[in-house]
């Protein structure tokens, strides 16, 4: 397929009428690498990104793909690559904040300096990625920007403190994003997968070296529960990648997508949990205002 004026002057109008530009971050393995694949074979014009660009096989850059090197922790690396994207193809479409990292630890085991690291690549990393391709999108207004959570952005679990952290943030970051963008014309798509045959498991998850005798029953067990399950869980990232690209392609895409049956099981228990939860503290919650002034009308 031809690309006609991919300049960055072209027209809105011009843009609009070829393939969209997906820049999808973390591509070597897993997610990532699953819907690099699905856009270039649906004609999508597409950004593959990778800390190594040698570990994406069999890719090259053409007319249509342009294969970068990107460590999102990297602020002259992300402005470089949304810089080199948008050059070639005049506009970023659709963001998939996939770039992340996983730690094994209970919250009392967790090592700062790995903590840090997590941070930096699931938060700071993706906010930095959000905030180097805004300004094309606010111009053009249009584009979606998927963020990559997990359903430990939804529901704490042993083991996950920290990581749990870190999609807790994503997911308020994106629902604050959200409420920001769509008045311009933007969507924000957030992503919360339960377990897929990805490399979360296992290259991408270091563990604490500090393993505490009461927390085995807790934070040990789940620890080797998800390490025995790695390349065995239930979701397919080609299913999810296809997912993914179907609600993107809607008018209107959804705030959240749940991906995997645990995932789906899961978020409703905790949604369950937590009205449970607030519901019993309603007396508390409602008292804690500071009482009406008699006479002066409730704003």
């Amino acid at each position: 397929m031809n690309v006609v004026d991919p300049s960055p002057h072209a027209s809105p109008s011009a843009l609009a009428t070829l393939p969209p530009v997906w820049f999808i971050t973390g591509c070597s393995t897993g997610f990532g690498l699953a819907l690099a694949k699905q856009a270039i074979q649906k004609g999508y014009r597409t950004v593959i990104t990778a800390r190594n660009p040698s570990r994406l096989h069999g890719y090259a850059a053409t007319d249509q793909v342009l294969v970068l090197k990107l460590d999102v922790t990297q602020p002259d690396q992300v402005a470089a690559a949304v810089q080199a994207a948008q050059t070639q193809f005049g506009a970023i479409d659709v963001l998939v904040n996939n770039a992340g990292i996983g730690y094994f630890a209970a919250v009392e085991e967790g090592e700062e300096p790995e903590v840090r690291k997590m941070f930096e690549v699931n938060v700071f990393g993706l906010s930095r990625m959000v905030q180097a391709v805004l300004p094309g999108m606010r111009k053009h207004r249009r584009g979606c920007i998927v963020n990559i959570a997990s359903l430990a952005g939804l529901c704490g679990m042993p083991a996950l403190g920290q990581y749990c952290a870190t999609k807790f943030a994503v997911v308020g970051l994106s629902e604050a994003l959200r409420r920001e963008v769509e008045p311009l014309g933007l969507h924000v798509l957030v992503v919360e997968p339960s377990g897929f045959r990805t490399d979360w498991a296992g290259r991408s998850a270091p563990e604490s070296a500090l393993q505490i005798d009461d927390y085995q029953a807790t934070a040990g067990q789940v620890r080797l529960q998800v390490r025995a399950s790695s390349g065995q869980q239930a979701g397919d990232p080609v299913r999810a990648a296809q997912a993914i690209l179907q609600a993107v392609a809607l008018d209107v895409p959804p705030h959240h997508l749940l991906l995997g049956n645990d995932a789906f099981e899961g978020a409703i228990q905790q949604v369950d949990t937590l009205r449970r939860a607030f519901m019993a503290g309603e007396s508390v919650a409602r008292g804690a205002d500071a009482p009406p002034v008699p006479g002066k009308a409730l704003v």
